[in-house]
């Protein structure tokens, strides 16, 4: 498995951004396809954003379609979730994830948790209104 390590999360005003990167030191990066999910208090855990083991093709959960951008640096193992126009209820635990399938399914089939198979630790995302 992929030990996946989060950062950027923190405190925001509604409207603001932020940006969530999401690394994997030390391993095959380009060889997953990578998603994003969240969790808000008291609620399941459901799908932000995927992107192709090149970047090429991404996803979006319609909550977020035009105002979050994933994308990916495989020369850094490096992914990144861009997130403007944030509000009161993007606050959530944020989680990057690396499929189950070797980036052999299409992306857009790729949206529930079991169809991805290492998690990262999770970071905070607070949106004040």
């Amino acid at each position: 498995q992929v030990q996946l390590v989060e950062s950027g999360g923190g405190l925001v005003q509604a409207g603001g951004s932020l940006r969530l990167a999401c690394a994997a030191p030390g391993r095959t990066w380009s060889a997953y396809a990578m998603g994003w999910f969240r969790r808000a208090p008291g609620k399941d855990r459901v799908f932000v954003a995927a992107i192709s083991r090149s970047g090429s093709t991404t996803n979006y959960a319609d909550s977020v379609k035009g105002r979050f951008t994933i994308s990916r640096d495989n020369a850094k193992n490096t992914v990144y979730l861009q997130m403007s126009s944030l509000k009161p209820e993007d606050t959530a635990v944020y989680y990057c994830a690396s499929d189950k399938f070797g980036g052999t399914v299409p992306i857009a089939a790729l949206t529930r948790t079991a169809d991805f198979g290492s998690w990262g630790q999770g970071t905070q995302v607070t949106v004040s209104s």
